[in-house]
């Protein structure tokens, strides 16, 4: 039988091993179990339907699968070209019947052509990966505007953007900063992009990073993230940052610091994962010693000047999967992975599941705590309530087998009054 749910994907004959990869992603997201499972017979969700913009993993997926479970509709699409698991977008539209826009590769056109195939659903909520949904709405799609009840927002990126948005007057729909969540950014951010970006770089690479100096420009909970693990690895880390109580922290951690412009002379491997764009440019790499390499782990490929060096260059070749080697015209050869893209996800599979557990979890308490507060909402950044926060801690733990303390009557007393002194 024809499969007649709407989609773009590579090919449909993937989904076989894509459905063994959600599978097994789900066996390592307990939490996000527990949800789909009280979604299951709750259906909080019921007769919305929500579009999706996310990285099409087969972590991704079983969020989709909450979202299903709750009574939804769901329309998914890719947020970044680069990561998309062919085998489970397949998966999903084939054994799911969920419509899927996203093909591994797909070029700048076919990605806003996928953007817009989400929206063609008129989702009623939106969840992001950069706020590339939102800013389509504000753009191109405005009449679509009162339809939205609100969007979950899942990066540091994404959120910067909405925020700059939201400051300028210009956000027309309500926002939850799911990725200022404790659950989300404490444990995704720094546990999920430090030991997938080592991953990503050492699957591209097959390099020792033991003795190796890595220049990590950006220290927040991913900079933070990745320069603990590049550390655990045996690395020389030095840190880039422009915030100074962000650099004097990572003095405390036992980092030095210094500035690009100086880095670049002496770095082996250079990371960035700031969520800004020009943080490494063309009069940097053209200092960058012979053989250094350069990645990105933060959301857009703008970190580095990527088209710059590909321009420059006088000579290109592709050595392996996600890594190009650039000759430039002084006869220094610099090596780029993943296209400037999040090395992470292109190199890599990604975060792993257990730590998407806590995030997704929050995606999907965050879309029933959207339904709850339809119409009540203005538009502005929200950031969800601390008990659902607690909530997914105490979740984890539970599914961790760890036990932790609860205060005591007289703590609690205590710290809710005012009147006990010394």
């Amino acid at each position: 039988m024809k499969n007649t749910t709407p989609h773009d994907v590579a090919h449909l004959r993937f989904a076989p091993e894509g459905k063994k990869k959600i599978e097994w992603a789900g066996q390592n997201s307990p939490v996000l179990k527990l949800i789909t499972e009280e979604f299951r017979k709750t259906k909080p969700l019921k007769g919305i339907t929500i579009g999706a913009c996310l990285h099409v993993t087969s972590e991704t997926a079983n969020l989709i699968l909450a979202y299903l479970a709750g009574g939804a509709k769901v329309a998914l699409c890719a947020s970044n070209p680069l990561s998309t698991q062919d085998v489970v977008a397949a998966s999903l539209v084939v054994d799911y019947h969920v419509p899927v826009f996203a093909i591994h590769g797909e070029d700048r056109k076919t990605y806003y052509q996928h953007l817009n195939q989400v929206l063609d659903f008129h989702p009623q909520v939106t969840t992001d990966d950069g706020a590339d949904l939102v800013t389509l709405l504000h753009t191109e799609r405005k009449k679509q505007i009162p339809e939205i009840i609100g969007s979950a927002e899942e990066t540091t990126t994404g959120v910067i953007r909405l925020k700059a948005m939201a400051k300028d007057g210009a956000l027309k729909l309500p926002v939850l900063a799911v990725n200022d969540s404790d659950t989300k950014h404490l444990f995704d951010n720094r546990y999920g992009t430090g030991q997938s970006t080592v991953d990503g770089i050492i699957r591209s690479t097959n390099i020792l990073l033991a003795g190796k100096r890595v220049i990590v420009c950006g220290y927040g909970w991913c900079g933070r993230g990745v320069a603990s693990r590049m550390r655990g690895m045996g690395a020389h880390v030095t840190v880039v940052e422009v915030d100074p109580v962000k650099a004097l922290e990572a003095v405390m951690d036992g980092f030095p610091i210094d500035q690009i412009s100086r880095a670049s002379r002496y770095g082996d491997l250079f990371v960035t994962v700031t969520g800004d764009k020009a943080v490494i440019t063309l009069v940097h790499m053209k200092r960058m010693k012979d053989g250094a390499i350069v990645a990105n782990s933060g959301h857009f490929n703008v970190e580095f000047d990527y088209d710059g060096l590909a321009k420059l260059a006088k000579k290109h070749r592709i050595l392996r999967n996600n890594l190009e080697e650039f000759t430039l015209p002084s006869g220094k050869q610099l090596y780029a992975l993943a296209e400037g893209r999040l090395v992470n996800l292109v190199g890599a599979e990604g975060h792993p599941a257990e730590v998407m557990d806590m995030s997704f979890a929050n995606q999907s308490l965050a879309a029933a705590w959207f339904i709850k507060r339809k119409g009540t909402l203005k538009p502005k950044v929200y950031v969800l309530p601390k008990a659902i926060d607690e909530r997914v801690a105490r979740l984890k733990l539970h599914a961790m087998g760890m036990r932790f303390d609860r205060l005591t009557p007289v703590q609690r007393k205590y710290l809710h009054s005012w009147q006990e002194g010394t």
